[in-house]
């Protein structure tokens, strides 16, 4: 039963021109279900319009559904903080909750801004009424997520990894709270308000790619005050079949445009205490794309799956097929680019630096990539790594570490320093993530401490 719904913004009082619309859109694309409203409905010059709707003398539609005030003037206008009817077919759903469509479908509500205060004044939320709500949803141990979620503020953050908003600073406006309940919930459809803007972000991710099982992704959509003058979109049709009700397969399908969660990173820094990291404990992100799978290939295994795990025998370093630049031995190898020798490794300028002081780990045998390094390697390698650390950190930098195995004869660990002032690991990674989208490229991001040997 797939039904259909519309989905509104800022109201501010403007019935008529609201109304006169969903007739228009009705007479010419047939029945829809029903109105959601996020953002304010009432506004300062509501009450001639409104009195109409509240004696009956005029009726909506279109059964249409309202979050309650975000301020102190139109508090007036619901009289039943538990939400109620206030004219025939416009309902105040309350303050929080959810609402349970008679076709399945699952309606999460939080009504007001949010507030630092407890409690928190009438047209607002406070921390404790979101964890309430997502106490009752989550207690449930088959919740998988709600169909639709309206606030009306925007949740902070929303534009992490995705398109535009246009001029919204997603880092600075919208509710914390409100990204918490979102990530919480699972919305399919998440509508908010307030902004005076209509931002449709891309889909995102409500699992971790490799390490959780697949789950549906969420769409926000921030919508605009009706009748506003710059013709921003405030009205938005879509059709739904509840969750309930979907075959898992076709839920959990993924969009080609889907982004990884905004809310992740958010939810990660609160969980974390404020302390600065030494060199240390500095948390690492590695990342794996590979090149074959677009065609589809299995990686070529050596003919035998090893189910146990014995340590692996050394390989002797391949003989290059051709000239090798890399080779330490190699006449091809520029001598005056190399910074240091050790047993295995050595350190080297790189030829066309990204930066001045880009360098390169190399094995000084011919090895193809990390995983086929003996232990001995890869230990004089970690030295480097670790030597390198300490050195860009007395010059107020850190490294991004990248291994390029795509037609390459000869491992090149190429190490780029950053300076630490400018970006925290988690910018670092978000530049990658986001550059990747942009490439289509899809990048999967290896759980942290694990070898990618083993992957």
């Amino acid at each position: 039963p797939l039904s259909r719904r519309l989905a509104c913004g800022d109201v501010e009082g403007r019935l008529e021109a609201l109304f006169g619309r969903v007739r228009t859109i009705q007479g010419k694309s047939g029945h829809f279900d029903m109105l959601l409203c996020v953002g304010n409905f009432f506004g300062a010059t509501s009450e001639a319009e409104w009195a109409e709707y509240r004696t009956g003398a005029k009726k909506a539609p279109i059964p249409t559904y309202v979050l309650g005030a975000n301020d102190q003037e139109t508090v007036g206008y619901f009289p039943d903080v538990s939400g109620c009817e206030l004219a025939e077919n416009i309902t105040y759903l309350g303050r929080r909750g959810l609402y349970s469509g008679t076709s399945g479908l699952q309606i999460a509500y939080l009504s007001g801004t949010e507030s630092q205060d407890e409690p928190a004044p009438d047209y607002s939320f406070s921390a404790k009424d979101v964890s309430e709500l997502k106490t009752s949803l989550l207690s449930n141990p088959n919740f998988k997520g709600v169909d639709i979620l309206l606030t009306s503020p925007w949740p902070r953050d929303v534009g992490t990894f995705a398109n535009s908003a246009g001029e919204i600073d997603t880092k600075k406006c919208g509710s914390k709270l409100v990204s918490d309940l979102a990530a919480s919930l699972k919305p399919r459809y998440h509508f908010a308000a307030l902004e005076k803007a209509y931002y449709e972000r891309l889909p995102y991710r409500n699992h971790t790619v490799l390490q959780e099982t697949p789950q549906h992704v969420s769409r926000f959509i921030a919508l605009a005050d009706v009748g506003n003058t710059s013709k921003k979109k405030y009205l938005y049709a879509f059709s739904i079949t509840p969750m309930s009700l979907m075959d898992p397969a076709e839920l959990v399908k993924q969009p080609q445009d889907v982004t990884e969660n905004p809310y992740r990173k958010s939810r990660k820094e609160a969980q974390k205490t404020k302390a600065p990291l030494c060199a240390e404990e500095e948390s690492a992100c590695q990342f794996f794309f590979d090149l074959n799978k677009h065609q589809g290939k299995k990686r070529p295994s050596d003919g035998k799956e090893t189910g146990n795990s014995q340590p692996k025998q050394a390989k002797k370093p391949s003989q290059p097929t051709g000239p090798c630049w890399f080779c330490l031995a190699s006449p091809d190898v520029e001598k005056h680019l190399v910074v240091s020798i050790g047993t295995h490794c050595y350190l080297a300028l790189a030829k066309g630096g990204l930066l001045p002081d880009h360098v390169l780990i190399l094995p000084i045998g011919h090895y193809q990539s990390v995983v086929d390094l003996s232990s001995e390697v890869v230990e004089e390698v970690t030295k480097y790594k670790s030597a390198l650390k300490e050195f860009f950190r007395s010059k107020g930098k850190r490294y991004v570490l990248f291994e390029r195995n795509y037609r390459s004869q000869h491992l090149q660990l190429q190490v780029i320093p950053i300076p630490l002032d400018h970006c925290t690991p988690e910018d670092i990674k978000e530049s990658f993530i986001a550059q990747a989208q942009e490439q289509q490229i899809e990048l999967v991001e290896i759980p942290e401490h694990s070898d990618i040997t083993q992957v």
